[in-house]
């Protein structure tokens, strides 16, 4: 009999990428979508985010709980949408939370996913699992989603929180709109450059969702971030180079926050901002990265053609 994994909001970018390791691994996948459809690879059932339902049924006997729900950042903050942002993530912590206690035979793993934006905004200054929690908005919504989290009371379950840099991936996120960019010759530094970026290969964010399922000794908070953070500047030239693109004029920050607001319909913190992590934790526990440094996981993501 195959083990069962149930992922929450499974249906984007590492959603789908876990979904095919766990099913090349033997695993039962069972996705849980507001948008479930039947046709596809995998089961799905509906669920709405944030209120019980039949797919509460699904944890019952699961080996495993990844939970991706919450509304993508990629918008502008306005009070609406940060009010969405928050309540998307920290609502389906707490339905999954009374599900999972309700269960004769709880889920042995929750794999919880946070982002890096909990270290706020902090320029080069490096971030380790120890750090404390930063300031800003990002920062406001992973800790209120990370405290969600901690309030369960789930004895039988270990936890597991993966704080994520950003995911590089030809099948969606940051990457393809970087990648036009600058093909296009607009892959200039934003602002001062200085801004850090924690950045993960998509094979690599995998590989760790992976281990924190499989290894019992995983358990509290990890950054999920290559071992080479870089900065805004350094970024921007490693892509160039992988799509070997010439120097390209750097866009000043009034520039960046115009074309972010009016052009690209997301919000100017998301480029003008940044920090630098470490992965500590994986690293100490043996952690091999495929991809650790930054121009190799960018020329192997731009080998395959246009994003």
């Amino acid at each position: 009999m195959s083990l069962k994994a149930v992922l929450a909001g499974g249906r984007g970018l590492l959603g789908r990428a876990l979904t095919e390791q766990l099913s090349r691994a033997g695993w039962e996948v069972v996705v849980l979508s507001r948008a479930a459809r039947a046709d596809m690879a995998v089961r799905e059932v509906y669920w709405n985010g944030e209120s019980g339902g039949a797919w509460t049924a699904e944890l019952e006997g699961a080996a495993a709980l990844v939970n991706f729900t919450g509304r993508n950042l990629n918008c502008v903050f306005t009070l609406e949408n940060s009010r969405e942002i928050v309540e998307s993530r920290v609502n389906a912590v707490r339905a999954l939370g009374k599900a999972v206690a309700k269960c004769k035979k709880p889920p042995a793993v929750w794999v919880q996913c946070s982002a890096t934006g909990y270290y706020g905004s902090t320029g080069l200054g490096l971030c380790d699992e120890d750090s404390p929690p930063g300031h800003g908005y990002l920062a406001e919504v992973c800790g209120q989603w990370e405290d969600a989290f901690a309030a369960l009371e789930l004895a039988a379950t270990r936890r597991v929180v993966l704080r994520l840099g950003i995911v590089l991936s030809r099948q969606g996120g940051a990457y393809p709109p970087l990648a036009q960019l600058t093909r296009r010759f607009l892959g200039g530094t934003a602002g001062s450059g200085q801004q850090g970026v924690s950045w993960v290969h998509v094979n690599d964010a995998t590989a760790v969702f992976l281990q924190a399922i499989e290894r019992p000794e995983m358990t509290g908070a990890y950054n999920v971030c290559a071992p080479e953070p870089a900065t805004n500047a350094d970024f921007m030239r490693a892509l160039r180079h992988s799509l070997s693109r010439p120097w390209t004029p750097p866009v000043p920050a009034f520039v960046v926050k115009l074309a972010a607001l009016y052009l690209m319909k997301t919000d100017p913190q998301l480029v003008l901002t940044g920090r630098a992590c470490a992965p500590t934790r994986l690293q100490v526990e043996g952690f091999q990265f495929e991809f650790p440094e930054l121009t190799p996981a960018l020329c192997d993501l731009s080998k395959w053609g246009p994003a």
